[in-house]
């Protein structure tokens, strides 16, 4: 473990954080080799998790060469060698650019704890068919997995919950490749890297924000929602505003569809990320919003299939918050839940109470995840801002986020904004 993350953990200044236990050691490992039936579930798990996101056409075909495993903690680990087969993608729609079918060679390593599976490590790179291992040994017979008994679709998201457990349980570390997993899956690089589209600065709040305010207890707010693997939060984060917004107006809470976003809007990225003000002009653009019953939810990009017949909710346009922290949350109190972008380092260790991470690690410049604020308090004296998150109910304090609220932590009043609903 990098050094000054095993001093916090030790000090306890992460929250949630425990000294992390030894590695168990490698002496009771099995090795299995080829097709050994072991290694099915794990391998299939390996090819659900490279797959996720992917349109049926595009997704690859593994075959098992070697893997071993070992105890770790209460559950097992699994190493995998394996060749994957990437297939050709003409279509425009799902592919940026034409691809020839690839054969590579992966590296996996797949925890099963109690039940929970988790791919901790995939490294693949392009190879012939033939493959050796480290005893120069060639394999010809793999083993197929079949296209049967897929994992339940929601078992990617609660990844995220464990992946806070896994960090401190089995003292991993986490500055090479591994490193960029969880940004990777769940976080929005471009928010900190491309300037989005310039709104209007939107007219302050003179009156004094109440000492509390929560619009999840005011009818404003819909349920915690599922990202899956996929860096979609900016889509989540504008249509949770936008659902707010339509209910102070029209007196209807509707669940949007973050979907239609992700395929519709053609300036932000889908699953490599967006903009939140990107998202309300193409909102206006398309003329409106569906539901999520009419356009559901499958985390990854599809063709734009938006239908101005089945929109049933609009905005009229979109404006730019302040920073300064009392102001958000007048405004906050008056007009409804807000659409911000913060750093998530604090999210990986989570787990309850009111996130503080020291400002050196939770640089309010280097902001990667939108979220939602819907309310802010105090517990036990301290401030906090209520943020509702897009990784499922089993993360955070039943899917919401608590942080620290007047300090700027993690820049969560460097990005805000909404929609406007006349």
């Amino acid at each position: 473990m990098a050094p000054w993350l095993q001093l916090l953990l030790l000090l306890g200044l992460l929250p949630g954080a425990a000294p992390a236990p030894t590695e168990p050691r490698a002496a009771g490992a099995q090795a299995w080799e080829l097709a050994s039936p072991e290694l099915l579930e794990p391998a299939r798990f390996a090819l659900e998790m490279y797959n996720r996101g992917r349109a049926a056409r595009t997704r690859a075909a593994l075959r098992v060469v070697r893997g071993r495993v070992r105890r770790a903690g209460r559950g097992s680990l699994y190493s995998l060698k394996a060749t994957l087969v990437e297939p050709p993608c003409n279509d425009p729609t799902v592919c940026q650019l034409p691809v020839s079918k690839k054969t590579l060679l992966c590296s996996f390593e797949v925890l099963d704890e109690l039940g929970k599976r988790m791919l901790l490590r995939r490294d693949c790179g392009p190879v012939d068919t033939k493959i050796t291992d480290e005893k120069n040994e060639t394999f010809s017979s793999f083993l197929p997995l079949l296209n049967k008994d897929p994992l339940p679709q929601d078992f990617s998201v609660k990844m995220a919950s464990i992946f806070k457990d896994f960090v401190t349980t089995y003292n991993r570390t986490y500055d090479t490749t591994e490193e960029e997993e969880f940004r990777t899956i769940y976080l929005n690089p471009l928010l900190k890297e491309e300037p989005g589209k310039k709104m209007r600065p939107a007219q302050s709040i003179p009156d004094l924000p109440p000492p509390e305010w929560d619009w999840r207890s005011k009818g404003a707010v819909t349920k915690v929602k599922n990202q899956g693997m996929c860096g979609s939060c900016w889509a989540f984060s504008v249509t949770g505003n936008v659902e707010g917004q339509w209910f102070l107006k029209r007196g209807a809470l509707l669940s949007l569809s973050e979907q239609e976003l992700l395929d519709c809007d053609k300036v932000d990225k889908a699953c490599l990320g967006g903009l939140p003000s990107n998202a309300y002009s193409a909102i206006r653009t398309l003329g409106g919003l569906e539901t999520e019953d009419d356009y559901s939810y499958r985390g990854h990009l599809q063709a734009c299939s938006f239908s101005a017949e089945k929109a049933k909710v609009y905005i009229n346009d979109s404006v730019e918050l302040s920073r300064n922290e009392q102001k958000l949350a007048a405004w906050l109190a008056q007009k409804g839940p807000i659409s911000v972008a913060i750093n998530a380092f604090g999210m990986q260790f989570y787990r309850h109470g009111i996130s503080h991470p020291l400002r050196p690690l939770c640089s309010p410049w280097l902001i990667d995840h939108a979220v939602l604020l819907v309310g802010y308090g105090n517990r036990s004296a301290t401030p906090f801002w209520a943020i509702k998150n897009s990784w499922g109910t089993d993360w955070g304090e039943e899917g919401y986020y608590y942080l620290h609220r007047g300090s700027g932590a993690c820049g969560v009043n460097i990005m805000a904004s909404s929609a406007v609903v006349d």
